[in-house]
């Protein structure tokens, strides 16, 4: 698939199972996707100076940048997304909170000043968007010196004896939990953007290619669910 049209077709997907992409999730990974976005709350509310901006990008319908304004106060954290439909659906989400802030946006150009954020983040996004390093190297930009990135992301296990049992679930079962008869297409292609996704070692030297330092990761799952960070 090329790259613009990669992007349109990740666009139609999310405009259109917005509504309920929430409670697909938590079917889909089993009620466990609760556990793998906290890997990455904890990781980056625990790093965070106080009184800092943070930066969602991809942010979906907002569970992540609401975890972390809930948690942590004293933080200002702004979600981008591109799809009007899933910033709908964080909006109504958001309630009362001040300290959080959604906004549309492309997360290959990113609409803020360099240095502006102490911390950026991307939960399952990155293997979505047209240019992986484009994206890493947009978060990079916008993060001040000693600040984070971190991806939290699905991957092909890298376990072969694994491999089989992921690829029935995801492939055949993932679908029809997640979109039902209706949405049977859309489910299927997040699976296949897993399937050209990188592998973790990959993203990991992309991290220390664009200039990353501490590189680390955590994984859940056999290797299938995968939090990567790097400090700038």
């Amino acid at each position: 698939m090329a790259d613009h049209s990669k992007e349109q077709h990740v666009y139609d997907v999310f405009q259109s199972i917005s509504d309920g992409y929430d409670h697909a999730n938590n079917r889909i990974s089993l009620g466990l996707q609760k556990g793998w976005k906290k890997m990455l709350t904890d990781k980056l509310i625990a790093n965070t100076p106080r009184g800092t901006n943070i930066l969602d990008v991809c942010c979906g319908t907002g569970d992540i940048a609401l975890k972390i304004a809930d948690a942590r106060h004293d933080l200002k954290v702004t979600g981008i997304d591109f799809s009007p439909a899933m910033l709908e659906v964080a909006e109504n989400k958001k309630k009362g909170r001040q300290n959080v802030r959604f906004r549309q946006g492309n997360a290959m150009k990113l609409s803020y000043r360099d240095n502006s954020f102490s911390a950026a983040c991307i939960s399952f996004g990155l293997r979505n968007t047209a240019d992986y390093k484009q994206v890493l190297c947009e978060m990079r930009r916008v993060v001040k010196a000693d600040g984070y990135i971190y991806c939290l992301d699905s991957f092909v296990p890298d376990n072969v004896l694994i491999q089989p049992f992921y690829k029935l679930y995801f492939r055949c079962i993932m679908p029809m939990l997640g979109g039902g008869r209706k949405y049977h297409q859309e489910y299927i292609w997040l699976y296949e953007s897993t399937q050209q996704f990188l592998h973790r070692k990959e993203l990991e030297r992309l991290y220390r290619s664009i200039g990353l330092k501490a590189v680390g990761h955590k994984s859940r799952m056999c290797g299938a669910c995968v939090l990567v960070w790097g400090q700038k």
